[in-house]
Order: C-alpha cells, then structure tokens, then sequence
C-alpha cells in the first residue's frame, strides 16, 4: 500500500483543539523531541481512522477499538515507535500491519517511501482508502490555496496565460500525485477553476476579463478519478477587494470526517423520510 502524499493539509477544522492538545501532551509530558514527528502527529487527522463513534476520542490518550477486533495505538506509542526510526526525507520504510492506517500516514509525511502490509483484507482496503482521500483531498485544497495565493484583481479564469488562476491550479494538481497507473492528474481536473455569481448562481461572464473590486467569484478545484470511483472538489465563494479578496464562505467544514458525517446524516434522514408510509 502507497502512502498518501506527505504534504497533508494543517486546515482539519474539526478537532484542530483537541490534535494540538495531544501534540503538547507528547511533547511536554512524555518527552517527544524530534520536531519532524510532533509536526506529523500535529498535521494528520487521527479521528479520520476511527469509527464515527469513537472520533471524538480519537486525541485521548489510549488505544481505540477499529474493525476486526483491531486497536488503532496510543497516540505516544504511535509517535514513539516513529521518533525510534529516526527518519530522514531519504528514509523507505516497510510496515508491518497498517491496521487503520494511521501509522502509515504519520510515517508518510516524514519518509520518502512508505510501504504497508496488512494481514486482514477489509482492514487493508479500509486504510488504502482512507489514505487515497486524504492523498486526493489534500492535492485539491493545495490547488485552492496556490489560487489563493496569487487571487488579487487583474487575475482572471482563462485556460491559459501569465494571469491564470485556472493554470496555477492545474500546474498544481498535474504535478502532485499520480493515478494508479503512475499517470499526472491532471487529466482528471475536467470542469473549471469557478466561475461568477450573481443573480443567478451559476451567472454568465467573460472567463478571460480581468477580476475587479466587488465582483463575487467561486474557486473551486476538483478531482474525478472514475477507475478509482473517486472524486474530491472543494469550493469557496470569495468577494474580490482592492487588495485580495475576502472569504464569503470560510465556516463551512473542511475537514473529510466532518463532511462524510454530514453526507452519511442527510442519507440516513432521505431514507428515513423515504420509508415514511403516504
């Protein structure tokens, strides 16, 4: 199993308290000191490896049950186990029984190579997919904040051109990850960057006009991998300012666990209503 890209986004809103709690906690009370490790720790969201029962223990200091009669570890014995190897951005590393695949991802972000055996098949496609989302998630919302980065007026949509905001995010997404069979993404970023709103949401514009002051925008890059049955897209609705822009839409959940609870509460509510007798 392939780890997920290391470059994992710091932007998991939901329990960010509680995962920099715990990063204190195995820095202060149990003496983890290689900066690389707490960062890891910090960075990868542990409650996105546990049942949905359990995520709002997931920073707790103690082992949680996952399938198979399985335990994700300790968060110290994660961490210590990691700090152990004394890794380097050169390091392969081989380990044996991913479980949830928290492990993995944690070693993923500081080694070159990671490759994980796990005994116990659903528990192995579990944390292969787990971490193929973060992977894909994370090369979107890097796609999204490289266009923040360059998002001012005079930028505009077009395809092509030194004031593309669409190239900066394909650039991005084509030069970050592969499919599997070691192909760019880019050929699977298929719509738009965004596009304007108005009185209609989705309201027609000149995608190769400069941006102004006061003209409201999307950015919303995406991924859609069909073989894998696969698909991320993020968006943000912005106001274009004199300098920037301002963020119309930045209390929405960003975070994979908080978004997958949501979906799986409106199925449950549409099947509920569904089962209802006329």
């Amino acid at each position: 199993m392939q780890p997920a890209n290391k470059k994992l986004s710091p932007l998991w809103q939901e329990y960010s308290i509680p995962r920099e709690r715990m990063t204190a906690r195995l820095r202060e009370h149990y003496g983890i000191r290689d900066p690389r490790v707490l960062e890891a720790m910090r960075l990868v969201p542990r409650h996105f490896f546990v049942p949905e029962a359990l995520q709002s223990r997931a920073y707790g200091d103690h082992a949680l049950p996952i399938s198979a009669n399985q335990t994700i570890s300790q968060p110290f014995i994660v961490a210590r186990m990691t700090e152990l190897l004394e890794l380097d951005g050169y390091s392969r590393v081989l380990e044996i029984g991913a479980g949830s695949g928290y492990q993995t991802a944690v070693l993923a972000m500081i080694a070159a190579q990671v490759y994980a055996i796990e005994r116990i098949g659903d528990l192995a496609r579990e944390a292969q997919s787990r971490i193929r989302q973060l992977e894909i998630y994370n090369i979107v919302l890097g796609a999204q904040n490289a266009v923040f980065a360059a998002l001012k007026p005079g930028m505009n949509y077009c395809k092509s051109g030194d004031k593309s905001l669409y190239k900066i995010s394909y650039d991005y997404i084509n030069s970050h990850g592969k499919d599997r069979h070691g192909k760019r993404l880019g050929q699977y970023y298929i719509h738009g960057l965004g596009h304007n709103i108005g009185l209609d949401v989705h309201d027609p514009g000149d995608y190769c006009k400069p941006l102004v002051p006061g003209q409201v925008v999307t950015v919303e890059p995406g991924i859609y991998i069909p073989e894998e049955n696969l698909g991320v897209r993020i968006e943000d609705d912005l106001l274009i300012t004199d300098t920037g822009f301002e963020f119309l839409s930045e209390r929405l959940p960003r975070d994979p666990a908080e978004i997958e609870k949501i979906m799986a509460e409106a199925a449950r509510a549409r099947t509920g209503e569904s089962s209802k007798p006329n």
